[in-house]
């Protein structure tokens, strides 16, 4: 533990840059860059001056539910025992939360409950850097790094007595980033090892998503569509990739009839082609699918299906990650051009409302020919702005 000392000059510290009128990234040599970054984004939020506490999910009528993610949940039904434990005895409290910053599970040691149920540190709890400003679960989505907030680096002034360790959760076999584990507790008992601890909770959560089995599909959509299972490319036709893609988007299943006319339409192909391709994917997937009615028997990820689950949470950020190019941009399904063409308006209703210029910058350098996020850029940015040169090359 650093002593008492050292911690108080940290925080005078802290508070003398803050008060800062020049405040700068020039500062990062005293300063982590991530919390300066942190602070002037959080300044240009239009956070409410007197926000104590998290927004709920379930605190306001008609929001849209929090990002699902299957795997996430099923890991931590495995591994939360080990977790209470360390919260416990560490005296801190402990949450996991999802890629959008929102709580989905908590513990808290009984020295922490109160101040962690005070400012809603719980399951249901929004952390979203946009509605309560710098925090360590939001800034470590951010840079995909681990992170340390100490007290007054906080932005809400209610947990300025706190500090956060957050380290991200990695699925082991598609090296996605599905969440974020924080420990926290008073900055008194700050710990250089904090982020070590932090990081060990996310391998707990890691090793748990390794011994959920050997059945995880994921199925990359979008730009090079690929299929696979632990972490092994499958070798499948296009077309094979295109029914498992309707068989995710179908959970509860199809049968043959339903299955034909999603894939094939009004096209001439016969049931017994159909047939052959089902049986070619039985041949390489075994027992993953199943028919009467055809399904997957397996936990099935996929960037299309996290784009949709990210959308529905209001969460563009993520969903601009998943997406960086067309959705089966060959097929001739008619069911999958349906849904291409709808999450494609989805996404573009979300991004002419964005006002977060952060998002759509990077949206952009990742893919320039996102009109939509261009236009909007140029509606936010004004013309005098040094960025606004940066955005007019991406015009034709």
């Amino acid at each position: 533990m650093i002593g008492i000392h050292k911690l108080i000059q940290k925080r005078q510290e802290i508070e003398r840059l803050r008060q800062s009128s020049t405040l700068s990234l020039q500062h990062a040599s005293r300063l982590e860059q991530s919390i300066i970054s942190s602070w002037h984004r959080s300044e240009s939020a239009f956070i409410p001056s007197d926000r104590t506490a998290a927004p709920l999910t379930n605190a306001v009528p008609n929001k849209q539910k929090k990002i699902p993610s299957a795997k996430l949940k099923c890991a931590l039904q495995i591994c939360e025992d080990e977790l209470k434990h360390i919260a416990d005895q560490s005296s801190m409290v402990l949450a996991v939360g999802d890629v959008g910053s929102t709580i989905i599970w908590s513990a808290a040691s009984k020295q922490m409950r109160s101040a962690a149920e005070q400012v809603h540190f719980i399951e249901g709890g929004q952390w979203r850097e946009d509605l309560v400003g710098t925090n360590a679960l939001a800034l470590t989505l951010k840079t995909q790094q681990s992170s340390c907030v100490f007290s007054n680096e906080h932005y809400m002034e209610s947990i300025q007595d706190w500090v956060c360790y957050a380290a991200p959760v990695v699925d082991p076999s598609t090296h996605q980033i599905l969440g974020v584990i924080d420990l926290s507790t008073v900055w008194k008992k700050h710990n250089s090892l904090g982020l070590l601890a932090a990081e060990r909770c996310a391998s707990i959560i890691q090793n748990a998503l390794l011994d959920l089995g050997q059945h995880n599909i994921y199925i990359r959509g979008f730009s090079s569509p690929q299929v696979l299972i632990n972490g092994k490319v499958i070798v499948l036709t296009p077309r094979q990739i295109e029914i498992l893609c309707i068989l995710a988007l179908c959970p509860t299943g199809l049968n043959l009839e339903q299955l034909h006319q999603a894939l094939y339409g009004e096209r001439k192909i016969s049931m017994g082609t159909l047939k052959a391709e089902m049986s070619q994917i039985k041949d390489i997937l075994g027992d993953l699918i199943i028919s009467r009615p055809y399904r997957f028997q397996a936990i099935v990820e996929a960037d299309f299906l996290h784009v949709e689950s990210a959308l529905d949470a209001g969460y563009l950020e993520a969903a601009l990650k998943q997406f960086n190019g067309a959705f089966l941009a060959k097929t001739e399904s008619p069911f999958l051009c349906t849904w291409r063409d709808c999450i494609e308006s989805r996404l573009s209703e979300a991004i002419f409302n964005a006002q977060n210029t952060d998002i759509l910058l990077k949206h952009l350098a990742h893919y320039p020919e996102a009109v939509d996020a261009l236009e909007r850029l140029l509606e936010l940015v004004p013309n005098d702005h040094p960025a606004h040169h940066k955005i007019l090359k991406y015009q034709n």
